[in-house]
Formats: structure tokens, sequence, C-alpha cells
């Protein structure tokens, strides 16, 4: 797809970006960082349209990509099990779903069917540093996964 890896971002505060538990990489909530800046903040529904909020779960989904690959690189992701998306949003804003949809298709672009995940899209009123979406993932690597070209 043409696309580089991200370096990992930098913890918020005192949290790992990714462990690995067994077969299973956990990434901790990631934002949509570019270049070690929040490239927006607001509220979806009122400063930030949910169009832009679609490309930001993009961004978080790729920054976690990276953040599971930095701790699992010889073994690489063999599939996504699970995605939880967090939607910062204005009063009355219920489409959480087609946000975190950015996230999910972006994993289905890169991995193909092994993107295809189980997943929960909440709407929450604040999210760190004021961002309009925070996205986190459960990843499984295998013995003979190849890395994740991207």
């Amino acid at each position: 797809m043409g696309l580089t890896l991200p370096q990992v971002v930098p913890p918020v505060a005192a949290y790992r970006p990714a462990v690995v538990s067994g077969t299973y990489v956990y990434v901790s909530g990631q934002l949509p960082i570019v270049e070690g800046e929040l490239v927006e903040t607001g509220k979806v529904g009122a400063e930030v349209s949910p169009e832009r909020a679609y490309e930001l779960a993009r961004t978080c989904a790729l920054n976690g990509l990276a953040a599971a690959l930095s701790v699992a690189p010889k073994h690489g992701i063999s599939r996504i099990v699970k995605v939880v998306g967090f939607v910062a949003s204005a009063p009355g804003f219920s489409g959480q779903p087609g946000v975190v949809n950015g996230a999910s298709e972006f994993l289905g672009e890169v991995l193909g069917g092994a993107g295809e995940h189980a997943r929960s899209a909440v709407g929450v009123s604040e999210l760190p540093l004021n961002a309009p979406v925070e996205v986190e993932l459960i990843a499984e690597t295998a013995p003979t996964a190849k890395v994740v070209p991207v």
C-alpha cells in the first residue's frame, strides 16, 4: 500500500504502548499522533466532522500496528483479533460505528482477511489530550507469521 510504519508513539502516562502475552499482543489505546503531534482535537459531531474522525481512526490503527510490531517483530502479526474504538462525542452524536470503521477498514485493507476482527465502538465524553478518537487493538502472533507488509 506504500505505507511506512511510523515510530511508536511514546506513552503519555505510566504504561507501555504494547505488551506480549502468549501469542497475543495487547496494544494500548493509540491517538491520532503523527510525527509526535496530536493532529486534531475536539469532539466528533462538533469541532471534528465524522469524516475527519474516520481518517483519524485510520491513523490510530496505523500507530497500533507500529506498536504491535515493535514488541513482536520476529513473529509478526498473523491476525487482528479485536479492536476497541473510543470516540469523544458531542451531545447527540451517535455515529461512533462509522468513525471506528476508519480503523477497521484500514486493517482489512492492510491485512486482508487477517484484518477482520471483533469490535466495540464507544462514545465517550473526553479522551486524553482532548483527542477526538482513540483505538486499541489485540493482535495474534504465530511463529511462522510474516511481518505485516505495509
